[in-house]
């Protein structure tokens, strides 16, 4: 009975380590392990007692007790990265912007993923970070977890593997990233065209001059009055994230 017990603990806590080790805000590199430690250890108190109805059986072999532990942690997996997909969206289209604006070479390191990324890569991230917690979305996050200890249950292995699901899925980052970085590269890309064109006219037109200066501020300006569309954009884009794992949950149960 207390092997069953602490069986089904130690599973459950491998899927809820799982979120917290991928999903925006939980796996943020700024939140100190303790509290990961500790946040897990609590919701797996919590939701052990609800979703952990009916015995499980007990693996007799170390094999089975790795592919349990592999397919909890691949449950996990899926329920945190499915938003950090738009997140990965927004980090794109940063490093769009930052090159149109001429910033690729001014770069800082991302605490998460420890490498160097654009100024801009960080604000769009950042932006997308604080509109996550506006809309509550973590929320929604952990509910996902409590409803997959119902689809797939505890000890289970899951019935379909959504592989090539995911990977569809995953394609929205691109969409994300050129949705959020369109208005700046059209708007830089028609200046472009405006200089080339006087330069063309009057050669003696400071073209590389002014065309720096102008396209940067250009830049700015359409980036700051399309920030007012972004939490309409995050928030959609946010929604079709969680609809889409709800989909996921239900083929691989």
């Amino acid at each position: 009975m207390i092997e069953a017990f602490l069986a089904r603990a130690m599973l459950a806590g491998l899927r809820i380590g799982g979120l917290m080790t991928f999903a925006p805000f939980f796996g943020n590199a700024s939140l100190p392990n303790q509290a990961k430690a500790g946040l897990t250890i609590a919701l797996t108190a919590l939701l052990l007692p609800a979703y952990s109805a009916g015995a499980m059986a007990t693996p007799d072999h170390i094999g089975n007790w790795a592919a349990l532990a592999l397919s909890e942690i691949a449950i996990g997996m899926l329920i945190g990265y499915s938003t950090q997909l738009v997140f990965e969206g927004m980090e794109l289209a940063g490093q769009i912007v930052g090159f149109q604006f001429g910033f690729s070479l001014v770069n800082v390191i991302d605490p998460n993923s420890q490498v160097e990324v654009t100024v801009l890569s960080s604000f769009h991230e950042l932006i997308a970070l604080l509109l996550f917690m506006q809309l509550g979305v973590q929320r929604w996050l952990l509910r996902a977890t409590a409803a997959s200890f119902r689809l797939i249950p505890i000890g289970s292995f899951a019935r379909h593997v959504p592989g090539p699901a995911f990977l569809r899925a995953a394609t929205a980052m691109w969409l994300i990233g050129a949705e959020i970085a369109f208005p700046v590269v059209i708007g830089t890309m028609v200046l472009d065209l405006t200089v080339g064109f006087l330069a063309k006219a009057a050669p003696q037109f400071p073209a590389l001059f002014f065309g720096i200066s102008a396209k940067y501020l250009m830049g700015l300006a359409v980036l700051y009055g399309t920030i007012a569309f972004w939490p309409s954009l995050l928030e959609k884009y946010f929604m079709h994230a969680l609809r889409t794992l709800e989909r996921l949950l239900e083929m691989a149960s």
